[in-house]
């Protein structure tokens, strides 16, 4: 029996519609190119994953469960269904701290994303314009939904915002590019909102494996499930953002956190804001928190010849959280103080430097590690989610400097260039793909709208 709009709310008609439209819709020059720059991020986040550890144990995962040919596997030869090929990419683009974020909604949207919408592009033989579009929409329905939810509170309060708002964000773009219509798009969010899930424990997880399936693989995994079974005539609950129990209902953290979730969120500005553009693309292939005070550590060391003998002390300030994410960690790419040691020694930070686990052991890296001090800083606290730095040095001549990064290279206030992302992806790609054949993908995503078939790329994909 067809429901009487009455039980659809103005907000579910507008977001389902926008999602149905999505596909028609052009984007503006900037957002392809900014897109653009996010499909290549994720992409070398994808391919450089494929050689550590969660990368690996999602190939091996995905190669015991069979299914139809449907979307390529990256970094392998693996053909399998959309479903488990947006499991393993999305742990391959989660498999170390390369990816891109959304500091407003405490979210990698990248990871959950793209790998959906690139599985989905595969099965439905769809082109890179439409891939694009999907994307972009997928950023915008992902961010918004956490903002909707107070993300930093509603993290507080134990969830998973790293899980939440990409899954969203991956069924809305699997949506699409699956070719639904509105009615088909409030089943999308019933379905995803039925699958919705994840518990902020994930950072005590030392191998980073559940950590990659949190962040990347089960929200693009749930995001293509939900869009494959409504492509296929499922339906569903009409409204799941009102009406009685409803998705805002579930999860009003009203009571611990002081905030009711604020579900017109959810459209404002659809068309007219790309959350794509807010997103932040690292310049170092490590955690969050530890860009700034990277990024302030080079600028001390260019600017004054600094090297690691001159430095007595380093105190490096950043939010409570951060410095509680990065504190003496067991992997490199996320430990603050190691990293910093090796910004001091080396003068630069490389993907392979951020994840040599060799030397997290070795004397030298050890002895600056030593005269290193991580602080949680409370006006740098206050000035999230903007992910500020403090650098301090207390140099052996008696020198004090300090650098305060308020903007850190790649973010939304500081963009990179496309030269400067084209520099990290190849760099993070050639080692898996070769420099001949990373050169050409690079070449292929600032082209992508010229793919009419993004099986088409598989060539470049495999290793």
């Amino acid at each position: 029996m067809k429901k009487t709009s009455t039980e659809i709310s103005p907000l579910m008609k507008k977001l389902s519609g926008y999602i149905a439209r999505a596909p028609q819709k052009p984007l503006p020059k900037a957002v392809v190119e900014k897109t653009k720059h996010h499909v290549l991020d994720t992409v070398a986040a994808m391919v450089s994953g494929a050689r550590l550890l969660p990368g690996r144990k999602a190939i091996s995962y995905v190669k015991t469960l069979g299914g139809a040919k449907e979307a390529c596997v990256i970094g392998s030869k693996h053909v399998t269904t959309a479903v488990n090929a947006a499991l393993a990419n999305g742990m391959l683009a989660h498999a170390d701290e390369t990816d891109d974020s959304h500091a407003p909604s405490l979210t990698h949207p990248g990871c959950g994303i793209v790998p959906a919408a690139l599985a989905m592009a595969e099965r439905e033989r769809r082109g890179g314009q439409a891939l694009l579009r999907a994307v972009a929409l997928g950023y915008d329905i992902g961010c918004r939904l956490t903002m909707a939810l107070h993300p930093y509170e509603f993290r507080e309060a134990g969830h998973s915002t790293h899980s939440f708002g990409p899954m969203f964000g991956a069924a809305a773009a699997a949506g699409a590019l699956a070719g639904i219509n509105a009615d088909q798009a409030r089943y999308l969010l019933s379905y995803t909102a039925q699958q919705v899930s994840g518990v902020s424990c994930w950072m005590r997880d030392e191998e980073h494996v559940e950590k990659a399936f949190d962040f990347g693989g089960m929200p693009a995994r749930n995001g293509v499930t939900a869009a494959t079974m409504v492509a296929a005539g499922f339906t569903a609950v009409e409204d799941v953002f009102s009406g009685e129990r409803n998705f805002f209902v579930a999860f009003d953290e009203t009571r611990r956190i002081g905030k009711a979730p604020v579900p017109e969120t959810l459209t404002r500005g659809l068309g007219e804001t790309y959350e794509i553009v807010n997103t932040n693309i690292k310049r170092w292939s490590v955690g969050s928190p530890m860009q700034a005070p990277l990024d302030s550590l080079l600028e001390l060391i260019r600017a004054h010849g600094l090297r690691a003998d001159d430095v007595e002390k380093v105190v490096v300030r950043v939010s409570h959280q951060g410095a509680n994410t990065t504190d003496n960690r067991a992997m490199p790419d996320i430990c603050m103080q190691h990293m910093c040691a090796v910004m001091l020694l080396d003068g630069m930070v490389t993907f392979a430097s951020a994840h040599d686990e060799k030397r997290m052991a070795d004397p030298r890296v050890l002895a600056v590690r030593s005269r290193i001090e991580l602080r949680g800083d409370d006006e740098l606290t206050r000035a999230m989610p903007s992910r500020q730095g403090v650098v301090e040095l207390k140099l052996k001549d008696g020198r004090g400097l300090r650098h305060h990064t308020t903007a850190v290279r790649g973010t939304a206030q500081n963009p990179m260039t496309r030269a400067e992302v084209d520099e990290k992806c190849f760099h993070l790609m050639a080692p898996v793909l070769g420099k001949r054949r990373a050169r050409q993908l690079c070449d292929a995503v600032w082209a992508i709208e010229k793919i009419a078939d993004m099986r088409k790329l598989r060539p470049l994909l495999r290793a």
